[in-house]
């Protein structure tokens, strides 16, 4: 009886243990309004000169800044942990703020990225300097950009245009956004934090749905 006892909590504990700490999901009903009434985007333009906007739309906002070379790797690891995942949701997209003058680099990226999965949400948007500042000052992070307006964070930002992330809790400070250049802050944070505001917009919409039904 021992035996099987001892056998038993070898091989039961390892794996409850692992689904335990692989589920990593946070205690959020909702992911938490960190900062309201983030600017648009729209004062930016595409690749094709057009605009886009935050608007309705549940975004995952990067700024590249002139640092869109040295932003591949981090692209790639939102592409394969965040994007792949989630981008057949509806309204989600990807935005990424960089400075005018690079598009050849977007490009060249978007090229990479596109070699396994379809781009079509991935959305380069560029400006100059100073717009970029401006708008990065409106999400209201302490994060900093670097010299070259860029930042390795990337950042939620729900259809309201509020930034969404995880208040001070215990020894854990305010998270504002997501190392991208950080496989596990993805695989981990981020992807629980994606996990949740998605699960919110499809029960308010199967809510709004069920209600248009009974009209």
């Amino acid at each position: 009886m021992k035996k099987f006892l001892v056998l038993g909590v070898l091989f039961i504990l390892p794996i409850v243990a692992y689904l335990f700490f692989s589920s990593g999901v946070n205690n959020f009903a909702k992911l938490p309004v960190l900062t309201k009434d983030v600017l648009d985007v729209s004062q930016f333009q595409t690749l094709k000169g057009d605009t886009v906007t935050l608007k309705n739309k549940i975004t995952v906002l990067s700024v590249y800044g002139s640092d869109i070379d040295a932003k591949a790797g981090s692209a790639f690891n939102l592409n394969e942990k965040i994007y792949d995942k989630n981008y057949n949701f509806e309204d989600f997209q990807f935005v990424v703020i960089a400075e005018d003058g690079f598009q050849d680099q977007a490009k060249a990226l978007l090229r990479e990225l596109g070699t396994t999965i379809d781009v079509k949400k991935w959305n380069f948007v560029f400006g100059t300097t100073s717009q970029i500042n401006q708008f990065y000052s409106s999400l209201g992070t302490n994060i900093k950009l670097n010299s070259n307006s860029a930042t390795d964070y990337c950042f939620i930002i729900d259809k309201n245009m509020s930034l969404r992330g995880r208040p001070a809790e215990g020894d854990e400070p305010v998270r504002y956004g997501y190392n991208t250049a950080s496989v596990a802050d993805l695989t981990n944070a981020m992807t629980d934090d994606i996990k949740v505001i998605l699960a919110e917009y499809r029960l308010a919409l199967k809510k709004y749905n069920k209600n248009d039904a009974l009209k």
